[in-house]
């Protein structure tokens, strides 16, 4: 028989544990082999839980347990969780993860041990929750040449931006019912300054270069500075802001991943999705595009895909390592472009009377502001345009890219 570590009993963790008994019938009959979770770890008492007898504080525990086979890290971070993981991975035991920012940080590394060591180190959950996308990305679209990738990759912030739009919230109002509904956390950087997102660009951009992309080498602007009047002269040209993740592939096979609100057009399928959901649009040669779509966080969703990648281990454990899910560590300078050298249409909002709106623009509105969007130009050539507006006077507002896909 084989048998599972939960590593964490928090939100997703627990789920991992509820949603393996509640299901274990149908799971180990895909499994095809008998399986039981024999550990959780965690350093609180759970001393009332049906689960008790499982409970341990000690991860030699686990790693000394030649039985166990498969652990799911659920604990969040870095600091102790890298730790825990790799010790496993040196173990030769198979690891699943909703750790995203291990991923981002470590996944070089971490997926090279499980590669010496002949097991595997599977992370579905770590980017869209229940959204199944990074297996979808090394196998079922093997055969594509991807040349992006673009979607709304963190819940917290659709569902601001959404009451935004659809409830003419302010950002303040709009970001403390997210935390009254537990959407976001008490300290909610990470999602509203975009570094969640980014961490989720970066896997699935590693995915599809099999190198390793660092958050630091991804532009990344989160949403504080939406207001309004943004949102509303938005919809007034047509489109809705959302916080976009995406990674487009040049020529030269460089790459630019960014993290940025914005525009995006009411006939884009991403602009209809709403409140927290997620949805991930992927470009290749052969399918043109795919759009993955679903609850991109939440207990029971994250359960969902941390328990199919242990089932997935549990089902290819005489295998060993799945080789196609890998990326390998790298100078990013090798292969991340500079994000002023990617194209948009481009939203900007003046003070009255700003003379350097360019002939072509789309008028938005022209009265106490002026709000126009401007032809397809580079960054380059945005933030040259932004700077000439500031020097003749006039105070710019807001830039905000459009999403043209």
């Amino acid at each position: 028989m084989s048998k599972i570590a939960v590593l964490g009993y928090g939100t997703v963790g627990s789920g991992v544990v509820e949603l393996f008994y509640k299901n274990k019938e149908s799971i180990l009959r895909k499994v095809g082999s008998d399986a039981d979770i024999k550990y959780i770890l965690d350093i609180r008492d759970f001393s009332g839980s049906p689960y008790s007898d499982k409970f341990t504080k000690d991860i030699n525990d686990i790693l000394n347990d030649d039985e166990v086979t498969v652990v799911a890290e659920c604990m969040g971070g870095v600091t102790f969780a890298y730790d825990f993981v790799k010790a496993c991975l040196q173990k030769g035991k198979s690891v699943s993860t909703s750790n995203k920012e291990l991923v981002a940080k470590k996944g070089a590394e971490l997926l090279a041990i499980a590669k010496e060591k002949n097991c595997n180190f599977f992370f579905e959950a770590s980017v869209g929750g229940a959204i199944p996308i990074i297996r979808p990305l090394h196998k079922c679209l093997a055969a594509n040449d991807i040349t992006g990738i673009a979607g709304i990759l963190n819940g917290t912030t659709n569902f601001i931006l959404g009451k935004m739009i659809n409830d003419s919230m302010d950002f303040a109002d709009a970001l403390k019912m997210a935390q009254d509904l537990g959407y976001a956390e008490k300290d909610p950087t990470a999602d509203i300054e975009g570094h969640d997102a980014c961490r989720k660009i970066c896997i699935l951009s590693s995915l599809v270069t099999g190198k390793h992309i660092y958050p630091d080498r991804v532009f990344t602007k989160g949403i504080t500075d939406i207001t309004l009047k943004d949102v509303k002269l938005a919809d007034k040209f047509g489109a809705a802001i959302k916080l976009i993740a995406s990674m487009k592939k040049l020529e030269n096979g460089k790459i630019i991943p960014m993290v940025m609100p914005m525009l995006v057009p009411y006939d884009n399928l991403i602009s209809r999705v709403d409140d927290v959901f997620n949805a991930v649009m992927v470009f290749g040669d052969g399918i043109d595009r795919a759009m993955f779509y679903g609850r991109g966080a939440g207990m029971l969703p994250t359960a969902s895909a941390v328990l199919g990648d242990v089932i997935e281990e549990l089902k290819t454990e005489e295998i060993g390592t799945d080789r196609a899910q890998t990326w390998e560590d790298c100078n990013n300078d090798e292969i991340v472009a500079d994000y002023r050298e990617s194209s948009a249409r481009m939203y900007f909002r003046v003070s009255a009377g700003c003379t350097l709106v360019p002939a072509d623009a789309e008028i938005i509105e022209n009265g106490s502001e002026t709000a126009f969007v401007t032809k397809s130009m580079t960054f380059a050539e945005a933030e040259k345009l932004e700077a000439s507006v500031k020097a003749a006077g006039c105070e710019v507002k807001s830039r905000i890219a459009v999403l043209d896909i």
